[in-house]
């Protein structure tokens, strides 16, 4: 666990049987169009998440803050998982994609404290040298936070689903961009 400006963060496993229904109202929300689910039926996100947590190199989260659930992570290795053929990996490249609920309550800095607590959690694993993010190229609220904590566009590519904007973060950007020292 770790304790952001807004208060506790922390991951968990996501039990795509238990946390569906949740996970449904977050990525059929307006807010979340760019989670590409916006049309999806209950049975199909447990049915997608369950097909994540099968595979070999696709995992999810659910983020917690005070304990309660607030927001979603998926890491992957982008080698074999999104965006193969689509650039060159690196020995240490992770991928990561990240969703926060839907909230009638406006905490500031929110968001901000999410992703710095997804990357924390990634970098946390030594053998982690960078996470490589593919945002829809119209999504600037999440190129703004990405460059944030240390992301450095590098070009857009066209994946079947989007036109995407990949990016990289190393841990020295990440460290460099928010103070936050993490283990190597």
């Amino acid at each position: 666990m770790t304790t952001s400006t807004v208060g506790p963060m922390a991951l968990r496993p996501l039990d795509p049987v238990r946390d569906a229904e949740l996970v449904h109202r977050w990525v059929t929300d307006p807010k979340a169009a760019f989670w590409l689910m916006r049309d999806a039926k209950p049975e199909d996100v447990e049915r997608a998440y369950m097909a994540i947590a099968a595979a070999e190199h696709h995992e999810a989260f659910l983020g917690l803050h005070d304990d309660e659930p607030a927001f979603l992570m998926e890491r992957y290795d982008p080698a074999h998982v999104e965006l193969v053929g689509l650039y060159e990996p690196q020995p240490g490249d992770v991928g990561m994609h990240f969703l926060t609920a839907p909230s009638d309550v406006r905490i500031p800095g929110f968001t901000r404290a999410v992703i710095t607590t997804v990357m924390e959690h990634l970098f946390a694993d030594p053998a982690v040298a960078r996470v490589v993010v593919e945002p829809d190229v119209r999504n600037t609220a999440v190129h703004a936070l990405n460059e944030a904590v240390g992301f450095v566009p590098e070009r857009e590519i066209d994946k079947p689903e989007k036109r995407a904007l990949l990016s990289f973060c190393t841990r020295a950007r990440f460290e460099a961009a928010t103070g936050r020292t993490t283990a190597a």
